[in-house]
């Protein structure tokens, strides 16, 4: 079986003119919280009330605010400051100094100088117990950035807190208090302590400003200290080395006897000089010497005149003056001979001559050969000896060379040892000279002064804020309840979701008796339900032009949406134009007969059904229209209305009056309004503004539509007119106007 949804939906296929169009109607939005104003209001005055209760209970917090300015400076006492760092390095350098100004080192100091061990403010033993927790009622919320002060270690025996304890719990919340801000991109920095106790906080930021000089002041003079100690202790190593290095050269100096080794050098360098230039004209003698002994070896064996032709021989003086002498003999001898014979004496004394000529000729060219072979002789022994003086000078050069380089060498590592340590010596005067002149790379640039404003609580801020908090909570919170409400509290709803037109609406009257709501029509006490019961009754008429809805059922979700006073108001404003019977098919709870005070045990539609009574004795007159009670209240209800009984006494009924209506049980109740439907022409549904949700209405109308029951209609019963204007809605035209100041609120 389909679910009634799905049968509502089912039947409003192709019935709806456009799709719903899902936008957020802000006007609607603004109705719903203004009508619920008051009630924000009233919550936003007491987080409020509550909020400025919170905050005039905090403490005040002051922020005293010191400025310093650090600059960028390299260390004096070495030429090697990386060893101890302390070169400025750009925005890391200028990192590290805010951090030391929230050292705990520096956080100690302060609290040691001022003795916040004893301030009310920090003491854990004087701290006070508060009469009302506004921290923990608020949820611990951190408006003044105070931390409690805490201490360490388990006293949970019973045990006071030792000193050391004190101490350390003190410098943490201290530290705590402690904020250090950068002023831009420059050197600039503003140390903040903030404290309730604004003179304190003032002392406080100036001690923490003054300590940090103070502790840089220190730390400088104990690196100075430090590399004092370590220059006077490297200072007698250096001394040690420079001392070895002096012993070391003097003992080579006396092992090799070198006094001027410069001066020697230079003779020696000098002698070598010349012995060569010696060496290589001896050479090149040699070389003269040789070639003419080479020439005169070739000639020997070819005899003495040969060896005359000789250029080294021919050459010689002597020679050509005896050469010139045999050739004049010869050229006597030549000469004679043409006059004379060979045995003439002339001849024989030419001749003579001739050879005496030739005989000297020979004689000096052997001597010069000799000559010749005693000059090579002389050159080859010349250059041997000057070769091997060459030699030995050479090798006592590089002697001394070697010498020379060993000296130097030892030389060279005195000098180096006696320059550091002479620079040592400067560093370790001018250390200690200027130590105590040192000065810091901070100074202060504004002292802090008293605050005369606290910073914390912001109450003005904290109170807007959370009143903003309580409004925007209030709103949320109504729009969600609104969201969360499903009741039918507007025609358009029931319209729109269902695709069944609402013959009327019936405003909220003050509270009656129930025979005084089933007359209100007909004693017209009211003009505007009267006039709503008019516009009901009209939409019946209208409805039903061409086929008359004679038999009408009047029936709702569940009890009390006020279906009983509809029929019985509906029926005397039809009975003032037709003749109409209004019965009470409500078996299980009736109420008509209560309503119109009928006698107890007058007879009625159970009656009439079971034969028990007549229908004459069943029906009731009441102002002018007939009317049917339940009769006694049988234990079988839905049998006794499903009986071929009731089917004859409705037609016999039907057959006397022209419209007939039926007060039916609720359809989430029990099925027999189904049962009754079966027997009508149209059902009128009732529904009770804002209390009725709409899911249920969905299935008591979805339960009759299965059913093929005709629902012609919605009554919306019970409108707070007032309330309903406030929220945007207008029902001008289900009602006169003009009868509305008639209108009395529940």
């Amino acid at each position: 079986m389909e679910s009634n949804t799905h049968i509502i939906e089912r039947s409003l296929i192709g019935q709806r003119p456009e799709a719903v169009d899902y936008e957020i109607d802000l006007l609607k939005l603004w109705r719903t919280v203004w009508h619920r104003k008051w009630s924000i209001l009233s919550l936003v005055l007491v987080v409020t009330m509550v909020t400025i209760l919170a905050v005039f209970a905090i403490t005040p917090i002051y922020r005293a605010a010191a400025t310093l300015i650090i600059e960028e400076k390299t260390a004096k006492v070495l030429s090697i400051e990386q060893v101890y760092g302390a070169e400025g390095a750009g925005s890391e350098y200028l990192q590290t100094q805010f951090e030391l100004l929230k050292s705990r080192a520096l956080a100690e100091r302060v609290v040691r100088q001022l003795n916040l061990t004893t301030h009310s403010e920090f003491d854990p033993r004087q701290q006070p117990e508060p009469l009302i927790d506004f921290r923990g009622v608020l949820g611990h919320l951190d408006f003044n950035k105070v931390v409690p002060v805490t201490l360490p270690g388990d006293l949970e025996a019973g045990d006071g807190p030792t000193e050391a304890q004190i101490f350390d719990s003190v410098t943490r919340a201290f530290m705590d208090r402690i904020s250090v801000e950068p002023q831009g991109r420059s050197q600039l920095v503003r140390v903040q302590v903030d404290m309730s106790d604004p003179h304190t906080a003032a002392l406080a930021a100036n001690a923490m400003a003054n300590g940090f000089i103070e502790s840089q002041l220190e730390a400088r003079m104990e690196m100075s200290m430090t590399a004092a100690n370590w220059m006077n202790s490297r200072l007698g190593e250096l001394r040690t080395k420079l001392k070895d290095a002096e012993d070391r050269l003097q003992a080579f100096r006396e092992a090799e006897n070198l006094v001027d080794v410069k001066g020697v050098v230079t003779i020696s360098a000098a002698e070598l000089s010349s012995t060569s230039d010696r060496m290589i004209d001896a050479r090149r003698q040699r070389a003269e010497a040789e070639s003419q002994y080479r020439q005169v070896q070739a000639m020997r064996s070819s005899g003495w005149q040969r060896l005359a032709s000789v250029p080294a021989v021919l050459g010689h003086p002597l020679i050509q003056q005896f050469k010139a002498e045999e050739a004049r003999a010869r050229a006597k001898v030549e000469e004679l001979s043409r006059r004379y014979g060979a045995r003439h004496p002339s001849m024989e004394a030419a001749r003579s001559e001739l050879s005496a000529a030739s005989a000297s000729l020979r004689g000096q060219v052997e001597q010069v050969v000799a000559g010749i072979e005693r000059n090579y002789q002389l050159a080859v022994a010349n250059e041997g000896s000057l070769q091997a003086s060459f030699n030995a000078n050479k090798s006592q050069i590089q002697n001394i060379s070697r010498k020379e380089f060993k000296l130097r060498e030892l030389q060279r590592e005195v000098d180096a040892n006696r320059a550091v340590y002479d620079t040592f010596m400067t560093r370790l005067k001018e250390t200690t000279a200027t130590s105590d002149l040192e000065s810091a790379n901070a100074r202060v640039v504004d002292l802090a002064a008293v605050p005369t404003a606290p910073i914390a609580p912001k109450k003005t801020q904290i109170i807007a804020v959370a009143a903003l908090i309580a409004l925007g909570f209030g709103v949320v919170l109504t729009l969600l309840l609104d969201k969360l409400n499903n009741t039918v509290k507007n025609t358009e709803q029931l319209e729109s979701r269902l695709n069944i037109p609402v013959l009327g609406i019936l405003p909220l009257l003050k509270r009656k008796q129930r025979s005084q709501l089933a007359r209100m029509f007909a004693a017209d006490t009211d003009k505007c339900f009267s006039e709503a019961i008019r516009t009901i009754r009209t939409g019946v008429v209208l409805s039903g032009v061409d086929n008359p809805h004679r038999v009408i059922v009047v029936t709702s979700s569940a009890p009390g949406e006020g279906k009983s006073t509809v029929s019985a108001n509906l029926a005397f404003a039809l009975g003032q134009m037709e003749r109409v019977l209004l019965i009470d098919a409500d078996l299980r709870r009736p109420s008509l007969a209560r309503s119109f005070e009928f006698p107890v045990g007058t007879p009625g539609l159970a009656n009439l059904i079971a034969g028990t009574a007549t229908l004459e004795d069943c029906i009731k007159q009441v102002d002018g229209i007939d009317m049917i009670g339940a009769g006694s209240v049988p234990p079988n209800p839905l049998e006794l209305l499903s009986s071929p009984r009731f089917a004859k006494v409705f037609e016999a009924l039907k057959g006397k009056y022209e419209r007939i209506i039926i007060d039916s049980p609720p359809t989430q109740a029990v099925s027999d309004t189904v049962l009754l439907a079966t027997f009508a022409n149209s059902v009128i549904y009732v529904v009770k503004s804002a209390a009725t949700a709409v899911p249920l209405v969905e299935r008591g109308v979805g339960q009759l539509l299965q059913n093929n029951v005709p629902v012609n209609g919605f009554v919306l019963n019970q409108v707070d007119i007032k309330k309903a204007k406030r929220y945007g809605y207008s029902y001008g035209g289900y009602y006169d106007y003009y009868g509305y100041s008639n209108i009395k609120q529940v």
